[in-house]
């Protein structure tokens, strides 16, 4: 791992390294287009769940080819599979952004919860740079970085739920709707919530203090 000089280059690199990139947030964009843009077209859940599925299993097979690390596809393979259970269960395809809401208020909770009880997530990256998973927390400037920087996070999370879990339970079929919440609210919140950390980050220069491994 590259060593970085001070708290906010560490944790500029974890979070870039943890999204994956522009190539990451599009391999988690692109099966719910398929998915939405299908049923829109056919209005057939069946070969939506389909088009979605098979757009995620194409993007790992690419990534496959190029040898490259498939973990942001799995990812999204992971979460268009459990979106067509839902869907399929039920025969209703609104019911495949069911567990992507649920997913967002539970991560949304988890960091509040995080930043209340003074273990906020964003510190563990630092952790896991410096050597030490919780000697940050000794030091109150970086626990109130941290803090603030989960907080950023926090807010894509909480706007998703806010927005989405209303178009869901509204009556008729709302999948159109929900499909294109779900994707100007993917990446592009996450894109927004990253370039607010970096400007967090860009104004400080808090030293790391790494563990000595010989002590």
């Amino acid at each position: 791992m590259a060593a970085h000089d001070t708290v906010e280059a560490a944790v500029r690199a974890q979070l870039a390294k943890a999204l994956g990139g522009v190539r990451g947030m599009l391999e988690a964009a692109v099966p719910t287009i398929a998915f939405t843009g299908t049923y829109v077209a056919i209005d057939d859940i069946r070969l939506a769940v389909a088009a979605g599925v098979g757009a995620a299993v194409v993007l790992l097979l690419i990534r496959i080819v190029q040898r490259s690390n498939p973990q942001f596809v799995l990812n999204s393979l992971f979460g268009i599979a459990i979106a067509a259970f839902f869907a399929l269960r039920s025969g209703k395809a609104e019911d495949a952004f069911l567990p992507g809401i649920l997913i967002n208020a539970g991560y949304g909770a988890a960091m509040i919860f995080s930043i209340a009880v003074r273990w906020p997530v964003v510190g563990f990256l630092i952790g896991s740079v410096t050597g030490d998973p919780t000697a940050w927390r000794s030091d109150p400037g970086i626990l109130k970085l941290c803090s603030r920087l989960t907080w950023l996070l926090v807010a894509p999370c909480v706007v998703r739920v806010a927005v989405q879990y209303p178009i869901y339970v509204a009556e008729g079929d709302q999948s159109g709707f929900l499909g294109t919440a779900k994707i100007l609210m993917g990446w592009p919140l996450q894109v927004a919530a990253l370039a607010a950390m970096v400007w967090v980050l860009a104004r400080g220069r808090t030293p790391i203090r790494r563990e000595d491994p010989a002590t």
